[in-house]
């Protein structure tokens, strides 16, 4: 019987482990025929998130040279590098462009094909167009992959998921919302890719609560103004009269940070630093585990500074008024944990507060804010964005630059760490991650225009006198009635509401959960863990329903690339079971 490897997800991760199937091959792995079954009704490649046939509205939030399928010497893997093309070097457009999703689909797509191309002579690939339902099988012998509207499984030696984001059923917050709306006839639009989410529902001129101020977001006003036929001329629009008016508020308040708009030239700082592998691998050896904000945020805390003070010290050296040893050698020998020396040093040795690294007012930017009218807060909170705007396409401020290739560096040595909370994901997309520039001057516009209203920070929404009714203590005394309410977020991904049947049989059956509700996988290469902390020998699995969720399925050029390494390390534990069932490896 022919070695078979069913792979769940033939998305951009799924795609990744076929690539370093595809380059470690020749190295691991001599047998004369291998079944490689892809299950995902979505396109393989582009997957759902990125499939061709969604609005061409809907942009990429990172910059087309700044994506890549590839491997590159930053990665520290076992496997060969493998170069291939950036999005912008692929599709010929400018680097700097914001490319539709489409376009990036059609990228994916290509990488897919290429991949699939690449694998050794005797290599079949299927593809099945359906959705698997569940995983069978002992740790010793072939497991069996049953599929939607299919009678029989699939036997496979071995069992990938690369899963990416999924939908989950309501939590019980989600789940009141919801009858309280059917019970009053009101409209509520629970978290859910806004893509596939039916807008119909929210009619035009109503006001509409939005809980969320991210990139989900920034996709639903695009579809609720652009989408419903109105257009930006300059930086007024034009409203086609079938836009709903839509009141947004957060916990912070405000919406991420715009895209960077300029490239960090000369001396970059030398990272990591302070949280690299040495100090990842004496957080792995704490005997009584890991706390994020005990052990974990004070160094990625000092990491981040030492990235800022670097470059200011460096490219603006005029702003400082102290020998750049002196600073370096007096912030190497702080406290990590002492955020207040690291503000007395910076207080000393650079003369503009606005020059300083303030993580805690970077993050939550109107803490004790207060604004007597709902209009005057409404000025202000386009006078913050128009500052980002200014301060994010500026290279005077270029130490946020290095912040941001700071977050990069960290983000990829805390993978190793497994699930460490939601609360530093969302960090890092508010400062990293936010929409381009473009979209946040839209977002002024429609704030002019009346489109878009600003709630505030910390917004509560009460389900109330058959509304629902929104407020913010940034605005004391005021609130909006609406009776319609959307959760402008993704579902989390937790194993026990994954919509998913597949993974919740599967923590039915012992797979591990962390304390988040992620799966639980073995770090060294993607094995799903047991309860008892086994790894499973035929069951890997990665991505965002993993707790090595960090990673994204693509990333920017020369920065490490963790899902690559991620992805190596299991298609070359994939191989060496393969070529040991095989009895062939290669010498």
């Amino acid at each position: 019987m022919r070695p078979s490897v069913v792979i769940v997800g033939a998305g951009p991760r799924g795609t990744g482990v076929i690539e370093r199937l595809a380059a470690n091959a020749p190295e691991l792995y001599a047998g004369t025929g291998l079944d490689l079954h892809l299950v995902d009704p979505y396109p393989p490649g582009a997957g759902r998130v990125w499939r061709t046939d969604q609005s061409p509205l809907l942009w990429m939030n990172s910059h087309a040279e700044d994506v890549t399928m590839f491997t590159d010497d930053t990665v520290t893997m076992d496997g060969p590098v493998r170069p291939g093309p950036t999005l912008h070097e692929w599709a010929g457009v400018a680097g700097h462009t914001f490319t539709d999703r489409r376009l990036q689909g059609a990228y994916l797509r290509w990488v897919h094909e290429r991949a699939v191309a690449a694998l050794p002579p005797g290599v079949t690939v299927h593809h099945h167009a359906r959705r698997a339902i569940r995983v069978g099988g002992s740790r010793e012998g072939r497991q069996r992959v049953w599929l939607a509207d299919r009678p029989q499984p699939l036997l496979a030696d071995l069992v990938i998921l690369t899963l990416g984001h999924l939908d989950a059923e309501p939590d019980a917050e989600q789940r009141e919302l919801s009858a309280y709306a059917a019970t009053h006839g009101l409209v509520h639009l629970p978290p859910e890719f806004t893509a596939d989410s039916d807008l119909d529902v929210l009619a035009p001129g109503e006001p509409v609560v939005v809980r969320g101020f991210g990139l989900a977001f920034v996709d639903l006003m695009v579809l609720l103004t652009e989408g419903r036929g109105g257009r930006h001329d300059g930086d007024t629009y034009v409203p086609s009269g079938r836009e709903p008016v839509l009141y947004v508020g957060s916990r912070r308040g405000v919406p991420y940070h715009a895209k960077i708009g300029y490239d960090l030239d000369g001396e970059r700082p030398p990272l990591p630093r302070f949280l690299g592998p040495a100090q990842i691998d004496g957080l792995l050896a704490r005997p009584d585990g890991v706390d994020f904000r005990r052990d974990v945020w004070p160094l990625v805390a000092k990491e981040l500074g030492f990235a800022h003070y670097h470059r200011l010290f460096h490219a603006h050296p005029e702003r400082t008024r102290m020998d750049w040893t002196v600073f370096e050698e007096k912030y190497a020998a702080g406290d990590a944990g002492d955020a207040g020396e690291r503000a007395a040093l910076a207080a000393a040795a650079v003369p503009d507060p606005a020059d300083r690294l303030d993580l805690a007012r970077l993050d939550r930017p109107l803490t004790g804010v207060r604004h007597g009218s709902h209009a005057g807060f409404q000025e202000a909170l386009r006078d913050h964005v128009e500052r980002d705007l200014t301060r994010r396409h500026d290279p005077a401020h270029s130490p946020d630059l290095a912040v941001f290739h700071a977050l990069l560096s960290v983000y990829g040595q805390l993978v190793r760490l497994g699930d460490i909370g939601s609360w530093w994901h969302g960090f890092f997309s508010y400062l990293a991650s936010g929409p381009p520039g473009p979209r946040l001057r839209q977002l002024q516009a429609l704030s002019r225009a009346g489109v878009v209203r600003f709630v505030g920070a910390d917004m509560a929404v009460a389900a109330e006198d058959g509304v629902f009714r929104a407020s913010s203590p940034t605005v004391p005394g005021w609130s909006v009635e609406a009776r319609a309410l959307v959760e402008a977020r993704l579902p989390d991904p937790t194993l026990e509401r994954a919509r998913d049947s597949l993974l919740r049989a599967l923590h039915t059956d012992g797979a591990a959960a962390t304390p988040d509700g992620l799966l639980a996988v073995d770090p060294a290469d993607g094995r799903v863990l047991d309860r008892a902390g086994r790894p499973h020998p035929r069951r890997f699995a990665l991505g965002p329903p993993t707790d090595g969720r960090g990673a994204g399925a693509f990333t920017r050029p020369r920065t490490g690339g963790p899902a690559f390494r991620q992805n190596d390390a299991t298609a070359r534990a994939v191989l060496r079971f393969l070529a040991a069932l095989d009895g062939r490896a290669v010498a």
